[in-house]
């Protein structure tokens, strides 16, 4: 009747709410394993997309996370948090690692280069000389954009990025966005 969707505890709930009979979820699970009724697993569909990098970097910061004197080494990426009424928000920050704050950050309804464009921007306004900063984030589509590279040669910055899935070489950005 369903398909084989229904596994043992589905249909021990159907039994007890629709039928009012009273049984075991261990007889139940007994009896449709003697008749090989099995659910159906489904996988959940991915929602992302994948996309083909423009530009990577080597991944200089290499977790080399102490550090002392400020504006040095900065870390960066991109949250989303999903609100009441069932909207997303992003939330993207850049972090000094030498003086352990947050340099800038921008609020955007969508994910786009714009609102990373924004952060680096209000960040590069607070310090004088922006030669040299080792600037750290993941595999971004943002982030690995030939206008984005751009953005950082300008600037005289240097790029460095995670390995491809290894979340732990942002570690100290992921920890903000845990706070």
């Amino acid at each position: 009747q369903y398909q084989g969707i229904y596994g043992y505890r589905r249909i021990y709930i159907y039994i007890r709410l629709k039928l009012n009979k009273r049984v075991n979820h261990k007889r139940v699970y007994r009896l449709m394993k003697q008749l090989k009724l099995k659910a159906i697993i489904r996988r959940k569909a991915k929602r992302y997309k994948l996309f083909t990098p423009e530009v990577t970097a080597q991944n200089i910061l290499n977790r080399s996370f102490n550090e002392s004197k400020k504006n040095k080494k900065w870390l960066t990426d991109v949250t989303e948090f999903k609100l009441k009424n069932g909207n997303k928000i992003y939330l993207s920050a850049i972090y000094d690692l030498g003086s352990k704050t947050i340099l800038s950050y921008e609020l955007s309804s969508s994910n786009n280069n714009q609102l990373v464009f924004n952060t680096l921007e209000k960040a590069v306004k607070q310090v004088k000389n922006t030669k040299g900063i080792i600037f750290h984030s993941d595999r971004g589509f943002q982030y690995t954009s030939r206008s984005f590279k751009t953005k950082l040669k300008k600037h005289k910055m240097i790029q460095s990025m995670s390995r491809v899935g290894c979340c732990i070489d942002n570690g100290p950005m992921e920890s903000v966005w845990g706070m």
